[in-house]
């Protein structure tokens, strides 16, 4: 059993450490909150989306996804609309508040956002189904689920985490103007995978 948790430990932590648009996203509102709780909402919706994910990975029931080919183009299209809509709200954010980029989403907005790009990133829910969905099938009864809570806890435990950390780097950085420039970076950051799916849905279209 402890072998279990430490595969899903070490696996849900390799696929979550790389920039993505929920760790973009979390961190900018850490960045940007004036007190440690105030991206708790964002944390919160993007673990528990997470958490959703992975318990229908687990139980095979999100392969259904992979299942039918129109079905992922549609998700892949949603999942592009909303980074390219989440995107240009960050960045047109920045730009009209500059001389107050620190300004914090409101707790609805954040969910929303968080929600987003957590359920409607066709290369979050991909890393899911296809890679913790897969390596759980070594696995029955009690270890199966002991591997999904360690796949959870890294959601948890990373979520907060860079939240605290963009918190930190917010303020020791030398003004709103530092903020403005993380502002911009996320909302491009957010556009590159907007258009990375954009890539993968045309090779996966020349593929057929």
């Amino acid at each position: 059993m402890l072998t279990a948790w430490i595969h899903g430990f070490l696996l849900s932590f390799s696929l979550i450490l790389p920039l993505g648009a929920q760790n973009v996203f979390i961190f900018s509102q850490g960045a940007r909150s004036s007190r440690v709780s105030g991206a708790v909402p964002a944390v919160l919706a993007a673990s528990l989306s997470d958490t959703l994910l992975i318990i229908l990975a687990i139980s095979g029931v999100s392969l259904l996804v992979l299942t039918f080919p129109w079905l992922m183009t549609l998700m892949f299209v949603i999942g592009i609309l909303f980074l390219t809509y989440i995107g240009w709200t960050i960045w047109s954010d920045s730009s009209t508040q500059k001389n107050d980029a620190g300004m914090l989403l409101s707790s609805k907005q954040q969910v929303r956002f968080a929600l987003s790009v957590s359920l409607l990133n066709p290369h979050a829910i991909l890393d899911t189904v296809g890679v913790i969905g897969t390596n759980a099938l070594q696995y029955s009864g009690a270890e199966k689920w002991i591997f999904a809570s360690a796949c959870i806890s890294v959601s948890w435990i990373w979520f907060f985490s860079l939240a605290y950390v963009g918190y930190l780097t917010g303020r020791v950085s030398t003004g709103n103007r530092y903020i403005f420039w993380v502002n911009k970076l996320s909302a491009l950051m957010i556009w590159g995978i907007a258009l990375y799916l954009v890539w993968r849905l045309i090779f996966s279209s020349l593929l057929r």
